[in-house]
Order: C-alpha cells, then structure tokens, then sequence
C-alpha cells in the first residue's frame, strides 16, 4: 500500500485538488452560491495546484511537491478557521464579513458537520498527505 501512495501521490493529490476544483465551481456557478471572503482564500490556494500538480503528475517530478505542500497547509488553516467561525459564534464577531455573503452562513450543512469549509479542509488534508507520501518515494530512491 506504501508503494502505491508512493508511486501515486502527486496523482492521487491531483486528483483531489481537481475534484475540489470543479466542485466549487458548481457550487458558485451551477447552483449560485455566493462564495464569501474566506471562500475565496480558500480557492486561492487550491485553483493553482490543479495546474502545479496536473505538471507534476504528467511529467513524474517530485520536485513540485515542496511548491503544493505550503499552498495546501495555508488553504488548509484558512478552510479550519472559516469551519471554526461556522461552528463557534463567536468568532464570527470578531472579525465579520463586511462585504457581500458573510463568512459564518452555512450553504450546506450534512449531518450536522459537513460544510463547505469542511469539505475543503478534508481536500487539503488529503492532498497534504499524498504528497508526503510522495515526497518519501525521492529518498528511497538512488539519484541517476
């Protein structure tokens, strides 16, 4: 199983990051869901891993995976703390949304927990540990 994620990771996270990608894509254009201020962060730094990644992916270069890593742990503390603002209100006092949607409305809410800040955080998370594993591939193997 190691070596699958080894070999698959940068895949696996393109995968993930493509999927996240197109979903919330629909969300703001198919079914018209304003995307608020921290929404937009959140895409900020998933959007361009869909490309670093796809690069990566079709060229086998692990080198790409110091680049997606930051990317998916900053995404990833702001998707935790715009589900830590939909889940504790009072957080969403001390910094509102000023302009447009606020950031605690909830467009979806699953089971009681699955948001879309939740679902993003998970996509994150994800990409974050395929490439780990990823990147644990280049030391086992011998430079050419």
């Amino acid at each position: 199983m190691r070596s699958f994620f080894r070999n698959y990771g940068i895949y696996l996270a393109w995968l993930v990051s493509l999927v996240a990608t197109a979903g919330s894509l629909y969300l703001s254009e198919v079914l018209h869901y304003e995307p608020c201020r921290l929404c937009w962060f959140q895409r900020i730094f998933m959007y361009p891993q869909v490309i670093i990644l796809g690069i990566a992916a079709y060229r086998n270069d692990r080198s790409a995976v110091i680049y997606a890593i930051p990317l998916s742990v900053i995404g990833g503390s702001i998707s935790l703390y715009h589900y830590a603002e939909q889940k504790i209100p009072a957080l969403s006092r001390l910094l509102p949304c000023k302009v447009g949607i606020p950031c605690n409305f909830d467009y979806l809410n699953w089971w009681g927990f699955v948001t879309i800040p939740f679902m993003a955080l998970i996509a994150f998370i994800l990409i974050i540990v395929c490439l780990s594993a990823a990147r644990k591939g280049t030391a086992d193997q011998p430079e050419a």
